[in-house]
């Protein structure tokens, strides 16, 4: 008996995140961008080390990681296998993020 409830239980949770897959693919995308972001300009503005970056995230990026190319001059921010974001340093400009196209001509 415990099975079926257990059973039912999971379904439900598979359900409300099918439901809710475009909200929370949208809020991904949006703290993934904002990470990249931030953490681009700590690191190459700010002359942070990136894992000193982490911090100034907000409460519930826990699962947001972060990756540098130093010969390129980017950030990274991913939720593993959902979203991801990447922001270059430009002199002058600052960071900036890339967009797909940008990212899929190179």
């Amino acid at each position: 008996m415990a099975v079926y409830i257990g059973a039912f239980f999971l379904l439900i949770l598979i359900g409300l995140l099918a439901y809710n897959h475009t909200f929370i693919k949208g809020q991904l995308d949006v703290g993934t961008a904002y990470g990249a972001r931030l953490a681009c300009s700590c690191h190459y503005i700010g002359g942070r080390d990136i894992g000193d970056c982490e911090k100034d995230f907000e409460p519930g990026m826990e699962f947001v990681g972060l990756s540098v190319d130093a010969e390129r001059k980017r950030v990274t921010a991913s939720v593993p296998m959902i979203a991801s974001a990447t922001a270059e340093f430009r002199e002058g400009w600052g960071c900036q993020l890339l967009t797909d196209a940008r990212l899929a001509d190179e």
